[in-house]
């Protein structure tokens, strides 16, 4: 039994008589008969029964469809698989990602793009998660890499890691202790956060302490860095992650605790549009940006837990 046998096979059963899978399959009709009886044989039982007006599948003849589907699918994915692999990334691709990824990964995915890609045109833009999601939806952008994106049937999110979110501020405003804060006690700070209809989700997905956060905020800034430099003055403490502020808690320009009852959560995600069948390129990029955001996680760049979704 060989994959001519199956193809052969699989061409009677679906076109029903063999003058028509013979000039399917560019074949004469004695030589399709010849490998449908070769085939008969090895298995030692009737595939078909022929009658006036075609090829009726006899019960085993159906059972043995099943499998031949099955085994030519199988075998046609490999080949396209085999002939991709041999192809040149080429084309281009576009990237969008929220402020964290950027600072992660931003620069090993341009170098590896670079390194190995040489042919790819890869754009990569740096926004906000609700932005970042616009631009998929909107074809601005072919993977979107962001926090906490709404359901959408338009979209296909995976997950890739979990991060704790941080009270952060001078020691003088929020403490010099390690020790966690309640999230009724982080209330109580002189609060400076991003504008919530453009960050909210980034934050977290509960809207009861998204409000709860912006009635108390004293200052909404549309700028991180403006609310860096904010912090470093002591003017107030935000709710942030280590990492976009690793470089202030790693001087000791700002310090940082841990918040708990709740503790505030935030998932970062790779999101393609679920309408769409990746190209070749797209597919290789997605792949890449996952296996460096779980790197960055691994050794320790991103302290943040790896999803098992």
């Amino acid at each position: 039994m060989n994959d001519r046998h199956l193809t052969c096979f699989a061409a009677i059963y679906e076109e029903g008589t063999l003058s028509l899978a013979a000039e399917r399959l560019r074949v004469s009709v004695s030589s399709l008969s010849l490998h449908l009886g070769n085939l008969e044989a090895q298995l030692e039982t009737q595939l078909f029964r022929r009658h006036r007006r075609g090829m009726r599948p006899t019960a085993a003849g159906r059972q043995f469809y099943d499998h031949v589907r099955i085994i030519l699918t199988a075998m046609e994915n490999a080949r396209r698989d085999m002939q991709s692999a041999t192809k040149r990334i080429t084309g281009t691709v576009s990237v969008t990602m929220a402020g964290s990824a950027i600072r992660a990964i931003g620069f090993e995915l341009v170098e590896r793009v670079r390194q190995h890609y040489p042919d790819l045109r890869l754009i990569l833009t740096e926004t906000l998660s609700v932005i970042a999601v616009d631009d998929l939806d909107n074809g601005r952008a072919d993977i979107a890499v962001a926090f906490n994106p709404t359901a959408n049937p338009g979209i296909r999110a995976k997950p890739i890691l979990a991060e704790d979110l941080v009270l952060a501020g001078k020691p003088e405003i929020i403490g010099h202790s390690t020790d966690p804060v309640t999230f009724d006690e982080v209330l109580t700070y002189p609060l400076i956060l991003l504008q919530q209809g453009l960050s909210a989700r980034a934050l977290t997905r509960d809207t009861r302490l998204l409000k709860r956060l912006e009635a108390h905020a004293q200052l909404q800034v549309n700028s991180t860095r403006t609310i860096s430099k904010s912090l470093c003055a002591g003017l107030g403490a935000t709710i942030g992650t280590r990492l976009i502020l690793s470089r202030e808690l790693a001087s000791g320009a700002l310090h940082a605790r841990p918040i708990v009852s709740p503790e505030l959560e935030r998932v970062l995600y790779v999101i393609e549009r679920s309408t769409d069948k990746p190209s070749f390129a797209v597919e290789h990029i997605r792949g890449l940006v996952i296996e460096l955001l779980e790197d960055s996680v691994s050794d320790g760049r991103w302290q943040a837990r790896l999803t098992t979704q």
